[in-house]
């Protein structure tokens, strides 16, 4: 009985870590769709990287944390988590900018689910 109480915990703890990352990269999405810089890692600018550091790191330390949670709980990988990080980086000349990428991404989250 205790092995089935404690995957039950787990997957509570999954559930509030996987929302508490969510609010945080909606919370850096508004940002940069407000003008800051750096969410998608497009600058090679050092201060801009300084600046967004603190989020990256959070983000990267709970998407790890999720990740190791979904694997004990034999569930895939933290979708939200891998798509973001394939986000970022280097972008072709064409792309759109990190305000505009950030808008589209705060109404894929914000989406009704269907």
């Amino acid at each position: 009985m205790a092995k089935p109480d404690r995957l039950a915990r787990l997957d509570a703890q999954r559930e509030d870590l996987e929302t508490e990352y969510r609010e945080t990269l909606l919370a850096a999405l508004e940002k940069t769709a407000a003008g800051s810089l750096g969410l998608f890692d497009r600058t090679p600018d050092r201060r801009v990287r300084a600046a967004i550091a603190p989020t990256i790191d959070a983000l990267t330390e709970m998407g790890g944390d999720i990740d190791d949670m979904r694997e004990r709980l034999m569930l895939d990988p933290f979708a939200l988590h891998r798509a973001f990080f394939t986000a970022r980086g280097p972008v072709s000349a064409s792309a759109v900018g990190e305000q505009r990428e950030a808008r589209l991404w705060l109404d894929r989250l914000n989406a009704p689910s269907s």
